[in-house]
């Protein structure tokens, strides 16, 4: 009897003890996922695509860590930036102020500001492209010149892409009949009023949509992957820029593709100081929790952390992101070396800043955008 007890009792606290250790050790992965019980996020406006892809994640944390978010949405590039500088918010969901704020550019070029130490953990691939009225017979990106391009008022963040494209063909503004129109909308809606015969944005606005649907129709201009002084021209100007072949969009599908580039929004940035093992584990989170959120929109499924994790983006990787991308396996030294420039460059800004701050003391705000336009020209000559 206390044999056959035995040699049922054995296997049993076997298979028991077998069973706490897988449970040990699956409690044991899970912890090592750390995140700190509340987070604040700065955001775009709600409605923004950025806002609907930070509430995804967001709610994806708080089923998986309990961690509970708090997401500050604002419609500007200054109340996005302000709460993450200033450590009121912890990340900040971006877009291409993030480039502007490190570069000390547009909004961030005044005293107040110039460039900022900032860093990204990762941003969805979001393509952009030249579109045309097909009826205006532009087939290239060279044929652009003399042709009515719209611009929209007071938006480097549009516009700082539209020029990207022209230098991709060695063109300028000045190249262009430049038309500028009041807001967003009434520029990318103009090619079908037959106001303008150009423009850049995304692929799936709806103003692409009804040109495409229009008797003008519609046509993409392709940027050749393989064009190096073509692309080194594009990151001269803005390095954020990437290759990109997009099949989603107006007059776009897999069977005719374009060849266009692609940018990154929403940007996960931070400050350049945030902690490593904080940066870490909250890249490891977007990736871990990525099946409970990929299908929440249908831009999401570009939060692969084989797309979002990899350059070009507006920043320097933090190097808490980047730990954990060589743990994946997917930095390379192609990716590094791509990241030594970019920090070279942040570097040289914020170290001509403060000559410009010195040589600017007394002199007015036009004479000080001028002198930081100097120190910012000979920083960026001399990497």
């Amino acid at each position: 009897m206390l044999d056959r007890t035995s040699n049922f009792v054995r296997p049993l606290a076997a298979t028991i003890c077998s069973a706490a250790l897988v449970l040990g050790a699956t409690v044991a992965q899970a912890a090592e996922t750390t995140l700190p019980d509340t987070m604040t996020w700065s955001s775009y406006d709600v409605g923004s695509a950025g806002y609907a892809e930070a509430s995804a994640i967001a709610d994806a944390f708080g089923k998986k860590y309990g961690t509970r978010i708090r997401i500050q949405p604002s419609g500007s590039a200054i109340g996005r930036l302000q709460p993450l500088l200033s450590g009121r918010a912890d990340v900040g969901f971006l877009a291409t102020e993030t480039f502007f704020a490190a570069e000390g550019v547009y909004d961030f070029s005044t005293r107040q500001w110039g460039p900022q130490d900032l860093r990204a953990i990762a941003g969805r691939p979001s393509s952009i492209g030249i579109f045309t009225a097909r009826d205006a017979n532009i087939t290239s990106l060279k044929e652009l010149k003399g042709k009515r391009f719209a611009f929209v008022a007071g938006n480097p963040s549009i516009n700082v892409k539209c020029g990207a494209f022209l230098a991709f063909a060695g063109l300028t503004e000045d190249d262009v009949e430049a038309v500028t129109f009041p807001t967003y909308a009434s520029a990318m809606s103009s090619l079908a009023r037959g106001e303008a015969d150009a423009s850049c944005t995304t692929t799936t606005p709806s103003h692409v949509y009804e040109l495409a649907e229009s008797p003008r129709g519609i046509r993409w201009l392709n940027m050749d992957p393989n064009d190096a002084e073509g692309w080194a021209k594009v990151n001269e100007l803005a390095p954020f820029f990437a290759p990109y072949t997009e099949t989603i969009g107006a007059g776009i599908s897999e069977e005719n593709p374009v060849n266009i580039m692609a940018y990154r929004y929403p940007v996960l940035a931070v400050r350049a100081d945030m902690d490593a093992d904080t940066v870490y584990n909250m890249l490891k989170a977007v990736d871990e929790t990525y099946p409970m959120y990929k299908d929440a929109t249908a831009a999401m499924p570009r939060w692969d952390i084989n797309k979002s994790g990899v350059p070009a983006i507006d920043v320097p990787f933090h190097e808490g992101a980047i730990r954990y991308l060589k743990e994946k396996g997917i930095w390379n030294d192609e990716y590094q070396a791509w990241n030594d420039a970019r920090t070279a460059r942040l570097n040289a800004l914020l170290e001509a800043w403060p000559k410009a701050v010195a040589e600017g003391k007394g002199k007015s705000d036009e004479e000080f955008a001028d002198i930081w336009e100097k120190y910012r020209k000979q920083a960026l000559s001399s990497l």
